[in-house]
């Protein structure tokens, strides 16, 4: 009887580890779908339907004056840079980075386009790592390491221990 009481306890917590770790990663997606989505709003804003935004426009500025006022201090003007970068870089990368969230992650075929639906599968880290990635200049080198980070689990120290190592360069030199 002992045996099957333990049995029934590793399971219950083995269940509640799982339940606490989707909530992790549900809240991580919705911030990150959120951000990218007031990237959009911003770089749209800024834009007004033109091809380039005009400078000078104080937008960000002002928008981060009401958003601390509402939300703190995560609604700074350079918080609020880094989201618009954001979204434009991730708008844009419809690489292999994309693609294998899709094809690996989700088991689903690549998507032609990001839309509502699909939008929140596609940020699957936190949004301290995807500021870490955004950091990383080359293209195949941010999509290595984001690919491997989401593959592996890592945390963001391990992300930057990885990167720090030169992970991505040692790995293209090998294949050399």
């Amino acid at each position: 009887m002992q045996v099957e009481k333990q049995n029934l306890y590793t399971k219950v917590i083995e269940l509640l580890n799982q339940a606490r770790q989707n909530v992790a990663q549900t809240i991580n997606n919705t911030m990150a779908t959120a951000y990218f989505e007031i990237g959009r709003m911003i770089v749209e804003e800024e834009q007004q339907g033109k091809e380039k935004a005009e400078y000078g426009k104080r937008v960000l500025k002002e928008l981060s004056e009401k958003l601390v006022v509402e939300f703190g201090k995560g609604f700074s003007e350079t918080n609020l840079r880094q989201i618009r970068n954001f979204y434009l870089l991730y708008s844009i990368q419809q690489t292999v980075s994309a693609e294998f969230k899709n094809e690996e992650i989700a088991g689903t075929a690549p998507r032609k386009s990001i839309n509502q639906q699909t939008l929140s599968a596609q940020f699957k880290l936190t949004w301290s790592h995807y500021l870490k990635l955004m950091r990383i200049t080359d293209v195949n080198e941010r999509n290595f390491y984001e690919i491997e980070a989401i593959k592996n689990n890592w945390s963001l120290r391990e992300l930057q221990r990885q990167y720090d190592s030169a992970l991505y360069t040692r790995l293209a030199l090998s294949k050399k």
